[in-house]
C-alpha cells in the first residue's frame, strides 16, 4: 500500500541525496528506496507512514521550486532544529530563516528555514 508522500524535484540527484541524506539524518528520516533520479525518505527509514521523494521531473524538464510552497519537518528539540539547519547550511542549503523562536506563531514556536539545492523549501519546527 502506498503511504502519504510529497514530491520535490531535482536537478542534481547526487547533490540532493547529500543534502537530504545530511538534513533527515538529524531527525531519525532515513532512505528507504532508491532508485536513478529518485529517492524516497521517511522516519526510520521504514517506507511507512508520509514520504518525502525527491526525484527528477518525469517529463524530464527542470525542477523548480513551487511558489507558496514548503514541507515541515517535526523536531523534538531546540538542539534538533539547530542540527537540521546546520546540516542544510553545510550540505547545499541556503538560509531563508535562521533557527529561532517566531512567537507570532506561538509561544514555543522553534524553527528555521532553508532552501535545498534546487530551491525547494523546507522548514523543521519545535513547538514545545
Amino acid at each position: 500500500m502506498m503511504s502519504t508522500y510529497i514530491t520535490l524535484g531535482s536537478n542534481d540527484s547526487e547533490k540532493s541525496n547529500v543534502f537530504y541524506d545530511a538534513v533527515l539524518a538529524t531527525i531519525d528520516w532515513k532512505s528507504h528506496l532508491d532508485f536513478p533520479g529518485w529517492r524516497a525518505y521517511s522516519e526510520q527509514g521504514k517506507g511507512e507512514n508520509f514520504t518525502l521523494w525527491i526525484a527528477q521531473p518525469f517529463n524530464q524538464q527542470a525542477a523548480t521550486a513551487g511558489n507558496g510552497t514548503m514541507v515541515g519537518f517535526s523536531a523534538s528539540t531546540h538542539a534538533e532544529v539547530d542540527a537540521f539547519y546546520a546540516a542544510a547550511m553545510a550540505n547545499g542549503g541556503s538560509d531563508d530563516g535562521a533557527p529561532g523562536l517566531r512567537p507570532h506563531y506561538g509561544p514555543h514556536w522553534y524553527a528555521a528555514y532553508m532552501r535545498d539545492p534546487t530551491g525547494n523549501k523546507i522548514a523543521i519546527v519545535c513547538n514545545q
